[in-house]
């Protein structure tokens, strides 16, 4: 037997470190949107390398989530042409320049979901050929539609339908990695991982041990070193013998926007009854319907977007205690973070890796999720992951969509430059959207409404002035804000939707500056 591994883990620079990505590697970047657990020092590195020397060159990369703040960080550090020959991401809007060059075609580009992509670091990890999962039947991940495929470019399948014992899956293929790039807050000596700062686990024991078992080089960055035997052994997330690598990062940020927040890292609880409100707005509005769609003792799942305002409606309302939170980065229970920084949650419960949250919400676990979405269509239908013409990327909404009993989407009934003013309990529209959201035919499909009905899925649509259902026959309007009339909304529609009774008048304490009583339903 040839032994193939130092004892001790290597200290070097995020330079050298870069310099071990070869010509043609395929390399797996563990991290999170936001900086959430992002090796950002070694993906810059690995961007300044490639601007001096045209080094490496043809690589494949593959990250779970989208990995950066939407403002050139993260991944967007890859954005020079040549250095990619392939990307596979979960979500791509959170690094726009390579989104962009990923929509131009400047080399393959894939977007599978986000969970399937956390899982399957798992089957590399442990040999196995694949996963066999439902997620994505019906979606432009399905072999059948697009394949997860963003560009002509792009021709190989990663992913194709299978039959077993009757029943319709889809089998993604296990990929393989030379590199691998994680990030903990502390090593010790030997190179033993700790995250104790962090706001998220992630995949970072199945990453670093799904490169090892490849053969590949694992490269970890953290914010400090201890002495080696000093940290507890229960504290060790990722055990020296998987790190090769480690680069010391003291400047290490928790996320985009702090430094360090402890009540993300569950190290303090911060009174959440001194968060500030939504302002009332057509946000408020959508998160406030939204909210009462969660009855008491719920397991919840709260998109990006729009719908994160739900958490900010349920702390306002008091109803923390009632309801368990979760974001599929792994978080359970507090209060889900908003804007850029999503995927971190104040007060967090327990935090577990990303892939066993989404086994949790694959098999049926998950009560309610409230989703954003970007176009509807009269069957039912939804398109999150292409919005206005831009890759946008799925993240782990599929996942989430098809396993959840309630699914409650959340968005406006325009957009574009759409203005509202609220007062006295009606909603006036001093500016319509440029762009209906509800159109004939959506150009992605991110939601399968065929197969939720097959499912026995229960399927709404909130927005600002009405309120739809999904039925057998397709999207049917069920209420209308005060003050409206079918026709004004079916005016701002691309289609006609089904009125199988008079629709009932949204409740008059949504538009108000002190919300009415919670009618949870």
């Amino acid at each position: 037997m040839r032994y193939t591994k130092d004892v001790r883990a290597r200290f070097v620079t995020a330079e050298e470190a870069a310099a071990l990505v070869p010509d043609g590697a395929s390399l797996l970047i563990e991290a999170s949107g936001g900086g959430v657990v992002e090796p950002d020092l070694l993906i810059a590195a690995l961007g300044a390398r490639y601007a001096r020397s045209a080094e490496p060159s043809g690589i494949s990369a593959l990250s779970c989530s989208g990995v950066g703040n939407r403002a050139g960080s993260g991944i967007d550090h890859l954005a020079h042409p040549g250095l990619l020959r392939r990307m596979v991401a979960g979500h791509w809007a959170m690094s726009p320049k390579l989104a962009t060059m990923a929509q131009d075609g400047e080399f393959e580009a894939y977007n599978l979901p986000q969970g399937v992509l956390a899982q399957l670091l798992r089957e590399t990890a442990a040999g196995r050929p694949g996963l066999l999962t439902r997620t994505g039947l019906g979606t432009f991940c399905d072999p059948r539609v697009d394949g997860g495929r963003l560009n002509a470019r792009t021709t190989e399948q990663l992913v194709r339908p299978l039959e077993v014992d009757g029943e319709e899956f889809l089998f993604y293929r296990s990929p393989r990695f030379d590199v691998g790039f994680i990030r903990a807050t502390t090593a010790d000596e030997k190179g033993n991982l700790t995250l104790e700062q962090e706001a998220a686990k992630l995949g970072v024991l199945a990453a670093a041990t799904a490169v090892r078992n490849c053969g590949g080089v694992v490269i970890a960055q953290v914010k400090r070193v201890a002495q080696a035997g000093t940290l507890k052994a229960k504290d060790v997330v990722v055990p020296a013998h998987l790190v090769d690598y480690v680069v010391v990062h003291a400047d290490q940020q928790q996320t985009s926007t702090t430094a360090y927040e402890p009540a993300f890292a569950g190290e303090v609880r911060v009174p959440l009854a001194m968060a500030e409100p939504l302002d009332l707005t057509e946000r408020a509005v959508v998160a406030r319907r939204a909210a009462a769609m969660i009855p008491r003792g719920a397991v919840v799942n709260l998109g990006v977007g729009m719908a994160d305002g739900v958490a900010a409606v349920v702390a306002e309302q008091g109803r923390l205690e009632e309801v368990t939170m979760t974001v599929e980065q792994g978080l359970i229970g507090g209060v889900p973070a908003r804007g850029v920084i999503f995927g971190v949650a104040w007060n967090p419960e327990a935090v577990i890796e990303h892939a066993a949250q989404f086994d949790f919400y694959d098999g049926g676990g998950l009560d309610v999720t409230c989703l954003g979405f970007a176009e509807i269509d009269p069957e039912g239908n939804v398109n999150s992951s292409l919005v206005d013409g831009r890759v946008f990327g799925a993240g782990g909404f599929i996942n989430i969509s098809q396993a959840a009993k309630r699914v409650v989407f959340c968005g406006t009934l325009t957009a574009g430059g759409l203005r509202t003013e609220i007062a006295e309990g009606r909603l006036t529209v001093t500016r319509e959207g440029r762009m209906r959201k509800f159109v004939p035919a959506v150009h992605q499909t991110t939601f399968s409404a065929r197969r939720a009905r097959e499912r026995g899925q229960e399927v709404f649509y909130v927005t600002e002035r009405a309120v739809f259902e999904l039925t057998a026959d397709g999207v049917a309007l069920r209420e209308i804000a005060p003050g409206h009339t079918v026709e004004e909304i079916v005016a701002q529609m691309g289609f006609t939707p089904l009125v199988p009774a008079p629709p009932v008048p949204m409740a008059d304490h949504l538009f108000r500056a002190v919300p009415g009583p919670v009618e949870a339903t």
